[in-house]
């Protein structure tokens, strides 16, 4: 079989958000494949829309479900356990492919030997194929046979795992996996996935749309999903120190650090926490204190945080309390001056 692809579900019947991202994938271009829906114990009837698909296209369209939530981890690692295509492909329930996406990235892989191939993609407000704002995932800088350098620049910037496909030797014969029970299981992994491999390449077009819903689960800033950030860039260093990547990319692992342990989680949890926790903030420095305690001498470092972010951090390492009264009083005041200008 040419390739598998792996579909978690949770919670996208409404809106026709599941339906539209198979009814994409069922009208590929490409032949002998198989999707592998995984319904990762859904509330909502997502169920009962991957059965009704399930029955319409047997052996084609493969479902397999469970009763306690484990999030896209957990659901991928269900779906790798019965992949049998050359290829591994994943994609989100609420976003879509444009008909010939497989058939081109295969292709390209096909033609240039590579193991992992990749696209940008396409921001989308509504459910149609109309373009809109287009990024780019990864740079062609990136890409082709892999050495050092493109690698250090790959997992300082990896791109989106789902926007792209593997060669199923890369995943299995290098034990690669998700974590499970999370959220932010790319962060945790993605990196790692980059340095396994051997010839990466990029095809031009927005072949895949990135769905902006309000339901978007990226959207909503709990105090429990910045945990899992913290969690995840504790899995990713030391993913990287068992499989003996971490001295070579050192520095670069530092940069990734920086940016989602600290950077994202302290400030959106920050301007978006519900009931900031004093604690919590606590947590965070003492985690980047005891990772990578000179952070701040790292070359990436000027371009990760804006000016006032880099003036907020010297003040959080120097007094993390003052740091804390202090930007609940300036956020404060900017939201008073907001509502009343």
């Amino acid at each position: 079989m040419k390739l598998s692809i792996i579909v978690p579900v949770y919670n996208m019947a409404s809106d026709n958000k599941l339906n539209f991202c198979l009814d994409s994938l069922i009208n590929q271009t490409l032949s002998d494949y198989e999707i592998i829906a995984v319904n990762d114990a859904s509330t909502d009837n997502s169920l009962d829309i991957l059965r009704e698909y399930e029955a319409k296209y047997p052996g084609f369209f493969k479902v397999i479900t469970y009763e306690r939530n484990r999030h896209q981890g957990g659901a991928r690692n269900e779906g790798l356990k019965i992949a049998k295509g050359e290829w591994i492909g994943f994609i989100d329930s609420d976003d879509w492919v444009s008909n010939d996406y497989y058939e081109t990235l295969i292709k390209r892989g096909e033609e240039t030997g590579a193991d992992m191939v990749g696209s940008n993609f396409t921001l989308a407000h509504e459910h149609s194929f109309k373009v809109g704002k287009v990024i780019d995932s990864n740079t062609l800088e990136q890409t082709g046979v892999m050495d050092v350098e493109k690698r250090k620049k790959l997992i300082v910037n990896s791109g989106s795992l789902v926007m792209k496909i593997y060669r199923r030797s890369m995943i299995f014969d290098n034990n690669l996996y998700f974590p499970e029970d999370m959220f932010y299981e790319d962060n945790a992994v993605g990196s790692v996935w980059m340095l396994y491999s051997k010839h990466f390449e990029l095809v031009s077009g927005p072949l895949y749309y990135y769905y902006m819903h309000d339901d978007s689960t990226v959207h909503v800033v709990t105090q429990s999903k910045c945990e899992d950030r913290i969690k995840a860039m504790e899995i990713l260093v030391s993913e990287m120190k068992k499989r003996g990547f971490f001295e070579t990319y050192k520095e670069e692992i530092e940069s990734i650090f920086i940016r989602l342990y600290l950077v994202n989680t302290l400030f959106g949890y920050m301007i978006d926490g519900k009931n900031k926790n004093y604690a919590f903030v606590k947590k965070i420095k003492k985690g980047m204190v005891e990772t990578f305690p000179d952070f701040r001498n790292n070359k990436n470092y000027a371009s990760i945080p804006d000016a006032e972010q880099k003036r907020m951090i010297d003040l959080f390492m120097k007094n993390s309390f003052a740091f804390y009264v202090y930007y609940n009083l300036l956020w404060t005041y900017r939201r008073l001056r907001k509502r009343f200008s």
